[in-house]
């Protein structure tokens, strides 16, 4: 079946050959085309162009003509880095924030990360399952159409081996592209609270293999930051992960200058996240490397933390990605349109940037950018299209309002 859009205000994103991502100078540019159709073949994206090129498509049979006057399309946001398969919620930590207590603090009385640990020990498979699909359809909604979704609030074999078992029932049953990622190395249990360097050799030796074993999963993490995990930790693990083939992704700088961006690109993870602390040090690593970088505005949002130096990371030229960090402690939500809005606001990225970052950018730190995150011909047909709207600037702007009316997965509309 074919679908064909015609008198599409603006088409957003295209791309005659698709690049790996956008840099530097080149994030500011939108590739545009205004009046335009586009022509999805069952599951993929066939042909686009201006209504004024629109050819004869008089003899194609079971064509679905749909007149979106007005309307903007563009690609669905891919969200690089969530945790957003969990049990339970943690708004009491969400009080303690507002009462004034840290991050690190929390974390230090047995919240955080370990809270989520001990709540997701007591859910059965169904139960995580059940509440990950409702956030994946909440998602989608919001005009996701590829995540990634990490584990690490196990903490134990047997958890951590829990969730990444509800993530693969989740690839098969949602119609969205879902990435699953290792993250072992999320937080040290309270049990090995004075013997850290036990629980990185349970990972080495016991997690990386089992979670292999199974194949279970795409990529692997780890939290290389301050309090959490250090440089020579993260390093065994990563050594030990390339063994089994996973590509790292890494958790870093997020409350310190930790040393995590350097250890990420010596092992050339495909991202390095948070990046709330950068420098020129940094910022050079970053520039000989194949590695994303990844910012996490929502999580600095809620947690009121630093901003990522942005501006100096795109006017140094590196690309720039944008993702929710969907989880139930730092950034509870899932909505990209949102993320973009923060870019916007909190990080004076202009709109044209967030686009970038969070389509076409956003997909390379996910490892599907020959296939998702933007309009190319033969690339997965997942479309946003907006209501009315004056221009796609409009976007970031109206932050709190639905400005979606239809979102299409693999070339069928998500009801």
């Amino acid at each position: 079946m074919k679908t064909l859009f015609i008198n599409i205000e603006k088409l957003l994103q295209v791309e005659e050959s698709s690049a790996k991502w956008v840099a530097g100078s080149a994030m500011a540019v939108l590739s545009i085309i205004n009046d335009a159709y586009l022509l999805i073949n069952d599951n993929l994206i066939e042909d686009f162009g201006s209504m004024n090129d629109l050819p004869d498509f008089s003899d194609e049979q079971s064509l679905i003509e749909i007149d979106v006057t007005g309307r903007i399309i563009l690609p669905t946001f891919c969200d690089s880095h969530t945790h957003l398969v969990y049990a339970g919620s943690r708004e009491i930590e969400y009080v303690d924030k507002i009462k004034g207590l840290s991050y690190e603090e929390i974390a230090q009385r047995g919240g955080g990360i370990l809270n989520s640990a001990q709540q997701l020990e007591k859910a059965t498979e169904q139960e995580l399952f059940d509440g990950a699909l409702d956030r994946i359809s909440e998602i989608i909604s919001f005009g996701t159409g590829a995540v990634e979704i990490k584990s690490g609030y196990g903490l134990t074999t047997e958890s951590e081996l829990k969730m990444l078992r509800v993530i693969s029932s989740l690839k098969k049953e949602v119609p969205i592209e879902i990435k699953s990622t290792f993250l072992g190395a999320h937080a040290v249990p309270h049990e090995f609270k004075n013997r850290p360097l036990d629980y990185v050799n349970l990972i080495i030796d016991e997690m990386i293999p089992r979670v292999a074993e199974e194949g279970l999963a795409d990529f692997i993490d780890v939290f290389c930051d301050k309090g959490f995990f250090t440089v020579e930790d993260t390093d065994r693990i990563l050594n030990q992960a390339v063994k089994f083939n996973l590509q790292p992704k890494i958790h870093a700088n997020e409350l310190d200058y930790s040393g995590g961006v350097q250890v990420g690109v010596k092992y050339n993870a495909l991202s390095v996240d948070h990046l709330e602390y950068i420098g020129d040090a940094e910022i050079e690593s970053l520039l000989n490397s194949e590695t994303m970088p990844t910012i996490l505005p929502g999580a600095a949002f809620f947690l009121n933390m630093p901003y990522s130096p942005v501006r100096d990371m795109i006017n140094a030229g590196l690309p720039i990605a944008l993702a929710s960090d969907f989880n139930p402690g730092s950034s509870p939500s899932g909505n990209m349109k949102f993320i973009m809005s923060l870019g916007c606001i909190n990080y004076k990225m202009t709109p044209e940037e967030v686009i970038n970052a969070t389509t076409k950018n956003t997909a390379y730190a996910m490892g599907i950018h020959k296939t998702h995150g933007s309009i190319s011909k033969g690339k997965v047909a997942n479309l946003i299209v907006t209501t009315q709207i004056p221009g796609y600037e409009y976007l970031p702007y109206a932050y709190t309002s639905n400005l979606i009316e239809k979102v299409m997965i693999n070339g069928n509309f998500i009801d």
